[in-house]
């Protein structure tokens, strides 16, 4: 029986969050390694397929000056004055408008990152025009051009085939956006490079400096330089290397010849294939030594540099989540097809998958860049603050020339600097939440749990942009509650300039996220999260004060001009008592309390899914009990997370009562209501009530006349089912800048 007491659970917590109580700066600190988190011993109670691929969480030291990270780098006729390079991941900020996206840009630019990759949003090809996409002379593109070289940086222009239908002839699609390659005849592939070509000189022509090729995923020019999608028997077949790299060297030596040698051409590539739909068939899989083979060809054909990253074949977003695959809870090296990989033996053993996803591939991109002599770099959380002695080892040691990020820039525009300066602790952590893309669905709209201005700036939520506006008149400010609502709150609230006053009751702070890094592990830096905000409320100069009840006698008292109810929801109680074969427990008393082996949660909300995977992974039998539909299973969590984790959670053995409520609870068993309307009689040793809490504002109708909001799980969390940390403190954002 595994055992985590609420003594350690607290204490854990405080880590970060019990230093403000008491007035004091709080470091974020690397992630912790919880108890349980340790190497995998033989006794361990966990699953086997938790024990796979045991983690090490060891690897997050900080006594590095970074002198590598920060020297600067020659990628073609570009200098650049440090190793950290924007990738051109969805940012999705233009469906807000041009402003949106300058800014959004600029922003990154400005806070110290040299190179900046922009995604493909137009349609791009001069004679065709992409279904879902403007054209890209609709758009100011000189504009958001100057607007990131008068930030100080250089940018490019990334091309993939995503979601596009090059000719209505084409036939036998493989994935989104890829035809097979036998089914274009040789004047369709010679009119797409032109196509190509054409693209990449409008792009020069309006500013850009460089143009990124995608050759990886589901793109188009991959399938031809893979041996799992290419059976032409022509040039441009797989009989040999220079063949699969037909299309691409013709493309990159027609841009040299179009644009001049001085326009960068990078081309992002797969550094190693794997099959993970049908997982362990891999012979049609390109290798590394492959991949090494073809680099060298891209370089003879002009490429100025390379980027490299995992290459899944059956789950797209795998191929550019690729630490999606640690999202298990504990479950490492889920496919998001009920299967699981064996790191030690998949991906050619080459990946080095024991740091939770962080920086997987420097192995491999060492390999590949010793077969060339221009700069290479890799993806994949590659995170110096998270990691600081491990990636600039990564980079002193010529693993890797550059680092690609995204979800680090998305979260805080200004890391660069922060980092560079010294100010770790204040760089707004990235959660690795998955829901800043939507691709994977689920229940919440496209956002970042971190930062509440991403893909609401310029909206009709947030007009003005992404910097709050300075209080007209400043106000003294209440908080009510120090959870993620709470906490981002006050911070925005101060940063206008208001007086805030942050007061939580328990003795420390953070509220859900204590919960949920707890179930999580490490591997969403919720720790890190915690210590962020413990350094913005010192910087702001909010005053907390823990152990404080408040009612509304006492905010009469102190008579604030804004109050902020973040006092989180109200759990209604099942009204099931324990019995002497069934244990009745909350949530919050699964560390400490007796876990059966027979386990039932009420609820299919997210945290009732994290509790659910959690218990998986150390061998409980879960059942799920939930009012919802079965596609409300893990409402709240990121779609894109759900991709990876409900296959592996049913093929564990986990089993759901969609449409079914509790009535009665036994010796040993409950009787559930299914939706067929017959009572099913289920073994349960202990049952979790992690049902749906409601909205706590009572307190509202007592204060009348005063300015208030009610934020996070106290305004009715699951009415639209978006009950999470990244909606509370959204809502936190937009309180505060309402005031």
């Amino acid at each position: 029986m595994e055992q985590v007491t609420r003594k350690e659970f607290l204490a854990g917590s405080a880590i970060s969050a019990g230093m403000l109580g008491l007035g004091l700066s709080a470091t974020a600190a690397p992630v912790a390694a919880f108890a349980d988190e340790a190497a995998v011993a033989e006794d361990n109670p966990r699953t086997a397929a938790a024990r796979l691929n045991p983690q090490d969480y060891d690897y997050t030291t900080y006594t590095t000056d970074f002198a590598t990270l920060f020297s600067p780098l020659q990628i073609g006729k570009l200098t650049i004055p440090n190793r950290m390079v924007k990738s051109a991941a969805g940012s999705n900020t233009l469906v807000n408008g041009m402003d949106s996206s300058v800014d959004y840009y600029s922003n990154i630019a400005k806070g110290g990152v040299g190179l900046l990759w922009v995604e493909n949003f137009t349609s791009l090809l001069p004679d065709y025009k992409n279904f879902d996409k403007d054209d890209f002379d609709d758009y100011d593109m000189p504009r958001l051009v100057q607007a990131i070289h008068d930030a100080g940086a250089y940018c490019g222009y990334q091309f993939d085939t995503m979601s596009m239908q090059l000719f209505g002839g084409f036939g036998g699609a493989i994935g989104l956006g890829a035809p097979h390659p036998e089914t274009m005849d040789k004047e369709e592939i010679v009119w797409f490079e032109n196509q190509v070509i054409a693209g990449a000189k409008r792009c020069k022509d309006v500013g850009f400096d460089g143009f990124e090729l995608n050759c990886a995923g589901n793109n188009l020019p991959r399938t031809f330089m893979s041996r799992s999608s290419n059976f032409r028997d022509d040039e441009y077949g797989p009989q040999s290397f220079e063949n699969r790299c037909r299309i691409v060297t013709n493309i990159i030596k027609g841009i040299k010849a179009e644009c001049g040698e001085d326009f960068v051409v990078q081309c992002l590539i797969n550094a190693i294939e794997e099959n993970d739909e049908n997982i362990g068939d891999n012979a049609l899989c390109s290798t590394v030594a492959e991949t090494a083979e073809m680099a060298k060809i891209l370089e003879a054909a002009g490429a100025d540099s390379l980027h490299v990253r995992l290459g899944p074949l059956g789950n797209h977003l795998g191929q550019f989540l690729n630490d999606g695959y640690f999202d298990g809870c504990g479950i490492e090296g889920t496919t998001g097809f009920g299967t699981q990989f064996d790191f030690k033996r998949h991906f050619e053993g080459k990946l080095i998958a024991n740091h939770d996803g962080c920086g997987m591939l420097f192995d491999v991109a060492a390999e590949i860049k010793s077969a060339v002599s221009i700069p290479v770099g890799a993806v994949t959380y590659m995170d110096p603050a998270h990691a600081p002695d491990y990636i600039e080892d990564g980079l002193a040691q010529g693993k890797v020339d550059f680092l690609m990020m995204n979800r680090p820039f998305q979260c805080d525009p200004e890391y660069v600097h922060k980092l560079q300066e010294g100010r770790r602790d204040e760089i707004r952590p990235c959660t690795r939440c998955l829901h800043c893309l939507a691709t994977g669905g689920g229940t919440t709209p496209t956002m970042c749990r971190t930062n509440a201005t991403y893909c609401r700036a310029y909206t009709d939520a947030m007009p003005e942009g992404f910097e709050p506006l300075p209080a007209a008149s400043p106000k003294n400010v209440m908080v009510i509650g120090g959870g993620p609502a709470g906490l981002e709150c006050a911070r925005v609230a101060a940063q206008r300039g208001h007086s805030v006053t942050l007061y939580e009751k328990n003795a420390i702070l953070g509220g859900t996220v204590n919960f949920a890094r707890m179930v999580k592990g490490p591997h969403q830096n919720l720790e890190t999260l915690l210590g962020y905000f413990a350094k913005q409320l010192e910087l702001e100069g909010v005053t907390v004060v823990t152990d404080q009840e408040v009612d509304a006698a006492f905010v009469k008292e102190q008579n604030p001009d804004v109050v902020v109810l973040a006092t989180g929801g109200i759990r209604p109680q099942l009204g099931f008592e324990s019995t002497a074969g069934t244990n009745v427990i909350m949530p919050e008393d699964i560390f400490g309390a007796e876990i059966g082996e027979n386990v039932v949660i009420v609820g299919a909300n997210a945290q009732a899914f994290d509790i659910a995977q959690y218990l998986v992974a150390r061998g409980k039998h879960i059942t799920m009990v939930f009012p919802d539909g079965q596609e409300m299973l893990g409402k709240g969590q990121s779609g894109n997370t759900l991709i990876y984790c409900t296959p592996i959670f049913y093929a564990l053995g986990s089993r759901v009562f969609p449409q079914a409520e509790i009535t009665a609870v036994g010796d040993g068993e409950i009787t559930v209501k299914a939706m067929s309307g017959i009572d099913e009689k289920i073994k349960c040793d202990t049952l979790i009530d992690a049902s749906d809490v409601l909205g706590n504002h009572d307190m509202l109708a007592e204060l009348d006349g005063f300015e208030t909001y009610v934020v996070g799980d106290a305004n009715d969390p699951w009415i639209k089912e978006e009950g999470s940390i990244a909606i509370a403190i959204g809502q936190g954002n937009l309180a505060a800048r309402a005031m």
